[in-house]
């Protein structure tokens, strides 16, 4: 179901006084709109509209759009005190034809017998759950978007159109046709230019959203005549009451227009699309939302994501490896900036949400409300944080071979011993992230180097000296040892050590630590690796790599 009450906001007028001044981009965004009302007048509520093309799969970048709209929803309620109602409209395009099918769905040949249908006539391919492959995709967006607690509302254009709520705005469509035409023709080839309408009948022979010219139009009546490409049979029927429905760009445009959306986003590829349905709104007899473009995701190959290719990471998958925060975390850090997005990007997401909770009680309000936790949370953020990283328990994963929570906990229980209640379920939760993740994405890459010369000397003298320290050396402790033996074997002139001298020590140590003894050419601080896995079964895991048996482990 949908939820449609956003969480309250602390409102105090110092929390709303640094709104004023923040410049996070949500408040940025915030602020256009409450410039939009000073030059149009008091309006309630506000609407903030958010569309998804259900002629494929959900994916993040769909996700996406609902997150950051939601940011930008809450940024406003700030700022204006939340005294103006608002609204988040998720409006599915559902009544659009099948004009290619997905090749990641099921079904291919029954799928295909239905091109140009209706989303919401074509059969659900997946099962029988669903009447239609779009109320399908629907049900798998409005799962997710619930799951994540967001306060929306859901809209079907087949239900809009098939129950008059867009009758007048089509009528209107009509009384304006020639006018959308000289915006919409000079931008199109010959041969679509010869075809193009604004509308699109629904044939009501076979289902089909024609794409024919129209012979004739009667304003009055509210009707449009084409030629049935079928038969040659000329056919006049209505705009209103489902029978027709709006080309995309005019589509778009009837929809601000019958709606009152105020603010909408959309991806770069749109930017046209944009300023054409703008001019068609400003024909209709309205002014446009406040409209916001962000960059794309790209995959692993540099190309846009895509719901019918079905390329890129896909909702499922992130959440497989990570929590929704850490994917809400990506949404939020540079919307105009295009972003690839492969496996490798989330436990940098995850470790870095982590840090901007950790953070958030020590800063100062100006500061809070440019933290990007207090966007992903509506200004809530949560208080607790996992107390080892992502990146700790994947190398934990790693060289346990752990397959099970357990053992990994045998390690962080003795490591630190007592836990908050909360923490403890949110490092489980991690910890069960990590184990999928390292089996799934890493565990195939790893490689380990034999060591020779030097780095095999440091290592015996690195063994030498963890036996000198006592049990219960503490992470500083035992990086200080690490950095010592780096010091000797591995000296970097151009660098100064801990106490602000010459030498430092090169990165060649740290990565000869992590190739021989991680099987990776990055890893943790040292320190803190050691001081969780413990020192002697780190130096037992020396020994093996020095005896070179840890090459094929």
């Amino acid at each position: 179901m949908s939820i449609a009450t956003p969480p309250v906001l602390d409102l105090s007028p110092a929390i709303v006084a640094a709104a004023k001044a923040s410049k996070a981009w949500p408040f940025e965004e915030a602020r256009r709109i409450i410039t939009r009302l000073e030059k149009r007048g008091p309006k309630s509520p506000v609407l903030f509209e958010t569309g998804y093309g259900p002629s494929g799969l959900p994916h993040i970048g769909t996700f996406g759009e609902v997150a950051r709209t939601t940011m930008v929803r809450t940024a406003f309620r700030l700022l204006t005190e939340d005294k103006i109602e608002t609204r988040l409209l998720s409006f599915s395009d559902d009544m659009d034809g099948l004009r290619k099918v997905p090749s990641n769905v099921p079904n291919q040949e029954m799928m295909q017998a239905h091109l140009g249908m209706a989303l919401t006539r074509v059969p659900d391919p997946f099962s029988n759950e669903y009447p239609s492959f779009g109320a399908a995709n629907n049900a798998r967006l409005r799962a997710f978007l619930d799951g994540f607690g967001f306060a929306y509302e859901f809209a079907s254009a087949t239900d809009y159109y098939a129950s008059g709520r867009f009758d007048a705005a089509l009528r209107r469509m009509l009384e304006v046709y020639d006018e959308v035409m000289e915006i919409i023709l000079p931008t199109l080839g010959p041969d679509r230019r010869a075809t193009y309408s604004p509308f699109l009948p629904i044939s009501r022979k076979t289902g089909v959203v024609l794409q024919v010219p129209m012979v004739d139009r009667d304003v009055a009546a509210g009707t449009i005549t084409y030629i049935d490409p079928e038969d040659g049979e000329r056919v006049t029927t209505e705009v209103t009451g489902g029978a027709v429905k709006c080309q995309w760009k005019a589509d778009w445009a009837m929809r601000w227009f019958a709606l009152g959306v105020d603010y909408e986003m959309s991806g770069k590829d749109l930017i046209d699309s944009v300023k054409l349905s703008t001019r068609i709104c400003r024909v209709l007899g309205t002014e446009p939302p406040e409209c916001f473009t962000y960059e794309h995701f790209l995959d692993e190959n540099g190309e846009k994501i895509s719901k019918s290719k079905g390329n890129g990471l896909t909702i499922e998958q992130w959440l497989t490896y990570a929590s929704p925060e850490s994917l809400s975390l990506l949404m939020y850090t540079k919307p105009k900036t295009a972003k690839r997005l492969g496996f490798e990007v989330i436990p940098r997401h995850v470790d870095e949400y982590s840090s901007f909770i950790e953070a958030f009680p020590r800063q100062p309000l100006e500061q809070q409300l440019g933290n990007p936790a207090w966007h992903i949370h509506s200004g809530h953020p949560p208080a607790d944080v996992a107390p080892i990283s992502f990146a700790m328990l994947l190398n934990l994963v790693s060289v346990s071979d752990a397959s099970d929570k357990a053992v990994l906990w045998a390690y962080i229980s003795r490591y630190l011993p007592e836990m908050a209640v909360a923490a403890r379920e949110k490092l489980d939760q991690l910890a069960g992230f990590a184990i999928r993740y390292y089996a799934d994405i890493l565990k195939a890459k790893k490689h380990y180097v034999r060591p020779e010369g030097t780095i095999a000397e440091a290592l015996g003298a690195l063994d030498a000296a963890l036996a000198a320290l006592p049990p219960a050396s503490t992470a500083d402790e035992i990086q200080t040892v690490v950095f010592d033996v780096g010091r000797t074997f591995f000296p970097d002139p151009a660098k100064k050590g801990p106490d602000g001298n010459p030498p430092g020590v090169s990165l060649d140590w740290f990565r000869g630590l992590y190739q021989v003894l991680l099987g990776q050419d990055q890893g943790p601080r040292f320190g803190s690796f050691v001081a969780i896995y413990g020192i002697p079964e780190t130096r037992e895991r020396i020994a093996r790599a020095l005896a070179g048996t840890l090459v094929d482990a």
